[in-house]
């Protein structure tokens, strides 16, 4: 399970073989037995262990579950497949990007280059029953999420986590933040974004803490919508 995810595999190895995963991975089986449709596909279920590496995490973003929809989910938190229309908690995180850092919205949902740089994009669940949200809750995934979040607090120096919303918030009160950055603010979601989410300047924030601890910032400007589709051509999503 963890091949593809090396720099991970380590220090999550014993995890995978723990009782709770072998029952979690029983109960995804049997789903699958009884032609449930989970997503995203099982190639994508730790897409964001994948393509951001352990060595390279510099700020870590913790969303909940999967989108539950036909085509959306990929491995990564609020990023959706090229083609689908970004969602509304996506379209406020692209309105407070705008207001911080002047960066235009961007036309796609996929954050695929964040990851590349270093965003670790996780959900705490990191599966779902089509179209039943919420759906593999409870069932062990959380646990696992919290490890990988242990990994990069005790491996890792100088880590921003942003930390929307109440869950987000209490998944990560585990981070030491006398060697991290924490910043909270509400959910981006429709309901709760003009709470505090809109203004918090987080991703200005955390480029100023990444520059004061000699690291490359995030580039948070997403490529254009054709340079993503030369990706889905090229056949390189998804790997």
């Amino acid at each position: 399970m963890l091949e593809r995810a090396k720099s991970w595999q380590p220090y999550l190895e014993d995890e995978i073989e723990a009782p709770y995963m072998q029952s979690l991975l029983a109960f995804l089986q049997q789903e699958k037995q009884r032609h449930k449709v989970i997503f995203p596909p099982e190639a994508s279920w730790l897409h964001a262990l994948q393509v951001t590496a352990l060595d390279q995490v510099k700020v870590v973003i913790i969303g909940q579950d999967p989108y539950h929809q036909p085509g959306q989910a990929h491995g990564l938190c609020f990023s959706v497949k090229p083609g689908v229309k970004p969602p509304p908690s996506l379209v406020n995180i692209y309105k407070e990007l705008e207001s911080d850092l002047a960066i235009p919205r961007a036309e796609h949902g996929y954050l695929e280059s964040w990851a590349q740089q270093g965003v670790l994009l996780l959900n705490a669940v990191l599966t779902v029953q089509d179209s039943n949200a919420a759906s593999h809750q409870g069932k062990g995934w959380e646990q696992f999420t919290d490890k990988v979040i242990e990994v990069v607090n005790r491996e890792c120096e100088h880590v921003v986590f942003l930390l929307w919303g109440s869950y987000a918030q209490k998944k990560g009160a585990m981070i030491d933040q006398t060697r991290h950055l924490v910043l909270k603010a509400p959910h981006p979601s429709p309901l709760a974004a003009h709470r505090g989410f809109f203004g918090c300047r987080h991703f200005s924030q955390a480029n100023q803490y990444l520059l004061q601890h000699a690291k490359q910032p995030i580039n948070w400007q997403l490529p254009k919508s054709d340079s993503v589709k030369r990706e889905v051509i090229q056949g390189d999503l998804w790997s």
